[in-house]
C-alpha cells in the first residue's frame, strides 16, 4: 500500500493511493497514521480495506509527512561508494550515524526555508526506512521483519553549519524544513528489493544526482541491525540511508542552493518530490 497523510500542516488526514493512482480518504477508519498503525498486525488490517469503497479525494491536496508522531529521525552518512569518493573520504568500515531533529520533518512538496545565515545549502536524495516494530539487538537475517516500509527523503544540509561550526553533523541537518519525506509511505511488500531502485535529483531541471540504491555500502538489513545494537528503534522511527554522488559540496567548484531554486526528486516506486527554496 501507499499510505499518505494529506491536508494543511497540523490537520492532515490519513489516506491511501488506490490501484489507479487516486487518493482515497481513510479518516472514517483511522484517526491518523501514528506509530501503532505501522505494526505488522495493523498494516495487515489496512491491506484488507477495499479502497474502491473509500471516499475519493479529487481536489488538489498537500501531502504531509506520511507518519504522525515520529520519535526518532536517524541518518546514515557516506553510504554510497561514489559519494564517499567524491567527498575524498575512505569507504567507512562501519555505518556513519547521526541524527536530525524531528522538527526538521516536512511534507514532500513543502518549501525549504533557507536560514538567514546559510552559506552552503545542499541537497541529498535518500531512501528512507520506516520502522514497524520495536528493534533491539536484532540480527541482519531478521532485520527486514521489523521494517514497515520505505519512503523518499531529502536530507537537506547546510554544509557550513555541518562542517565548519565545530560540532556534529546534526548542526547542519536539523533546521526546520530540512527533512522532507514522502509523498507516501510504501509498505515493504511493494518494494521487495530496496537495493534496485533508480534515484534522480534535479535542481532547476538540471540533473545533479542520478544513481541506484545498489551502490549502497551498507544495505538496509545491515543498517537496521547495526543501529539496534546501541539504540532501540521504535515503530514510526525514520532512518534515512545516505546519498549518492552529485551533491553540491562534491562539485568542482562546489555549487549550492539559492533562494528560488527548485529541487525535483524521484525514486522508483516511492514517488516524486518538488521543493522550492525560499
Amino acid at each position: 500500500m501507499k499510505l499518505v497523510r494529506y491536508g494543511q500542516k497540523g490537520s492532515e488526514k490519513p489516506g491511501a493511493i488506490d490501484a489507479q493512482g487516486n487518493l482515497r480518504d481513510l479518516s472514517l477508519l483511522v484517526d491518523d497514521f501514528s506509530p501503532e498503525w505501522l505494526t505488522p498486525g495493523k498494516l495487515q488490517a489496512l491491506k484488507a480495506i477495499d479502497l474502491e469503497q473509500m471516499p475519493l479525494v479529487s481536489e488538489p491536496v498537500r501531502f504531509g509527512v506520511p507518519i504522525a508522531g515520529v520519535r526518532q529521525f536517524v541518518a546514515i552518512g557516506l553510504n554510497y561508494k561514489k559519494h564517499a569518493e567524491e567527498s575524498g573520504l575512505p569507504i567507512p568500515e562501519e555505518p556513519v550515524v547521526f541524527t536530525k531533529a524531528i522538527t526538521s520533518l516536512s511534507g514532500a512538496n513543502d518549501d525549504i526555508v533557507m536560514p538567514e545565515n546559510a552559506q552552503e545549502l545542499d541537497w541529498e536524495i535518500e531512501l528512507g526506512i520506516v520502522m514497524g516494530s520495536v528493534a533491539n539487538k536484532i540480527d541482519e537475517a531478521s532485520a527486514l521483519d521489523f521494517v514497515a516500509g520505505y519512503c523518499l527523503a531529502n536530507d537537506v544540509s547546510e554544509r557550513h553549519w555541518q562542517i565548519k561550526r565545530n560540532g556534529q553533523w546534526g548542526k547542519g541537518k536539523s533546521f526546520e524544513t530540512f527533512g522532507p519525506l514522502g509523498p507516501w509511505l510504501v509498505t515493504k511488500d511493494e518494494v521487495p528489493n530496496p537495493h534496485a531502485l533508480e534515484m534522480t535529483l534535479k535542481v532547476n531541471g538540471e540533473i545533479r544526482q542520478q544513481s541506484n540504491t545498489a551502490d549502497m555500502i551498507f544495505p538496509v538489513a545491515t543498517i537496521v541491525s547495526y543501529l539496534s545494537q546501541f539504540m532501540t528503534l521504535l515503530p514510526g522511527d525514520v532512518v534515512i540511508t545516505g546519498t549518492p554522488q552529485g551533491v553540491g559540496l562534491g562539485m568542482k567548484p562546489p555549487r549550492f542552493l539559492a533562494r528560488g531554486d527548485v529541487m525535483t526528486l524521484s525514486i522508483d516506486k516511492l514517488g516524486t518530490q518538488t521543493q522550492r527554496v525560499i
